[in-house]
């Protein structure tokens, strides 16, 4: 606990700097931080709002193509148009997989901006501190980053939709 306490105070830091002047330019550091963990959580939110949007999507395609091939063997379908289906889903599984990546280095360049004002706060609380606290990110038992198990998300459905085109074509 001292260690998370340690990387929570910054030292160059204290009460005289926040005096006079100094109390005004603190306060405009504060308030572009602020600014910047609230645009750092409404990416999280659009980033969970777009991995929301993939998951109903193939979950719906899913259901659309598990009820549509129940019904009869489907063998009249042409090879031509199950190989252009299989395409446009793995597409959009790619599509997915940039979406993730990319809200992932967004918030990785928002959070490096947040640690560098952090070094103008009294306090490191939330990029220092925490970091730590969560093991940096290195012991999956402490905490598992979300990027890490989101990215596979749209390549397990790429690989069920290849099985399942696998499956089809040897039908």
């Amino acid at each position: 606990m001292a260690e998370i306490s340690d990387s929570v105070w910054n030292d160059g830091i204290g009460a005289e700097d926040y005096r006079d002047a100094k109390a005004t330019y603190h306060a405009a550091i504060f308030e572009q931080y602020r600014l910047c963990v609230e645009m750092a959580d409404r990416v999280s939110a659009r980033r969970n709002l777009a991995n929301t949007f993939f998951l109903t999507l193939h979950t719906a395609l899913l259901a659309f193509l598990g009820a549509w091939l129940s019904q009869e063997p489907h063998r009249d379908v042409p090879v031509v148009l199950a190989l252009a289906a299989l395409l446009v889903l793995l597409g959009m599984c790619v599509t997915w997989w940039f979406t993730i990546r990319s809200y992932h280095h967004l918030n990785r360049g928002k959070f490096e901006v947040i640690g560098a004002l952090e070094e103008r706060l009294p306090a490191r609380t939330f990029v220092s501190a925490e970091w730590r606290a969560l093991g940096e990110g290195r012991d999956w038992r402490v905490y598992l980053p979300l990027s890490r198990v989101e990215r596979w998300i749209p390549l397990l459905f790429a690989g069920a939709y290849m099985l399942g085109f696998a499956a089809a074509m040897a039908l």
